[in-house]
């Protein structure tokens, strides 16, 4: 298991080199940051003291190369304009993007779990077809048309939660306000997250129920809800566990979406911003960030797979 792990993190070194050159080339082909500032009050030598400043007027793989360096020294670099530290900038957004997420993903395999189960227990029947339907309702509805449905309902007609932020203004903080304005925007990514597992899960649960030592256990007199919890739940891990290590990487990049939505303080309101400004620093160290989100959760998906299944070799 540690050769394993160790070839994945040497094999992830030239994944993450590869990805940073093609996001910095499709963000340089977006434009540059200098394109922002022209104006009546800029001056084309104002400009081109910035460019020299941020080293816009170099070529762009001498750009990219100079942002390589010093990350490879520990520093993202700094925002253009504000002149803070990236890193601050993406560690002070981090915790509320990681809460979110985790929320999100516990709620959608809560919801998403005991559904397919169901459904596949209830294969062909009316219950069945019901199950799988709204899978596919959850999996089609878009995630800001159904963030502006909740918003509507729960906020305008009924007023029991709030539309936006992650406290109350002028108030302590505490964890229930906290818990307020996390329901909506987790529920949005949660209806996502449930809708795709949904049919994962009764796909996977309907092969296991297939099998003979199954069948074997439920004619020996074995209660079929034992059968169900003890062993095709257990076989039914691998494939859950896969889909599972798949939502993360579409959870990181949905809560762009959602964040903005619901003005919810994390990543996605700080990726936003640095696009429509082309802050190309904060650009890259999301995206960095991101990659690296990535290439971890498929490593502790391979590394689940042993746990669930010790006949797994690696």
């Amino acid at each position: 298991m540690w050769k394993y792990v160790l070839k994945k993190l040497l094999l992830a070194i030239p994944v993450l080199l590869g990805i940073t050159v093609i996001d910095y080339i499709i963000m340089s082909l977006a434009g540059s940051p200098l394109d922002m500032m022209v104006g009546p009050r800029m001056t084309e030598g104002a400009v081109a003291a910035r460019a020299a400043q941020w080293g816009l007027d170099q070529p762009v793989y001498v750009q990219y190369w100079n942002w390589l360096r010093e990350v490879l020294h520990g520093n993202l670099g700094y925002a253009y304009k504000s002149g803070q530290p990236v890193a601050d900038i993406i560690g002070s957004h981090l915790g509320p993007t990681l809460l979110l997420m985790g929320v999100s993903m516990v709620l959608g395999m809560l919801m998403a779990i005991p559904a397919g189960i169901y459904s596949a227990v209830h294969r062909y029947q009316k219950r069945d077809y019901a199950v799988v339907s709204t899978s596919f309702l959850f999996s089609s509805i878009p995630g800001f048309f159904l963030a502006l449905i909740l918003v509507y309902f729960f906020t305008v007609r009924l007023g029991w939660l709030p539309s936006g932020g992650m406290y109350t203004p002028g108030t302590g903080g505490g964890a229930g306000d906290v818990l307020r304005h996390l329901i909506l925007p987790s529920l949005v990514l949660a209806v996502g997250v449930a809708g795709g597992n949904i049919r994962y899960i009764r796909s996977a649960v309907l092969e296991i129920l297939e099998m003979d030592y199954l069948r074997t256990a439920v004619a020996k007199g074995i209660g079929r809800r034992f059968v169900i919890r003890k062993h095709a739940l257990r076989n039914a891990l691998l494939p859950i566990i896969t889909v599972t290590g798949m939502q993360i990487p579409t959870l990181f990049g949905g809560a762009v979406i959602v964040e903005q939505m619901f003005s919810w303080p994390g990543l996605g309101q700080v990726t936003w911003d640095a696009v429509l400004s082309r802050n190309y620093p904060v650009i890259m160290g999301v995206c960095l960030l991101s990659a690296v989100v990535v290439l971890l959760s498929n490593l502790i998906t391979d590394i689940l797979y042993a746990l669930a299944d010790p006949t797994i070799k690696y």
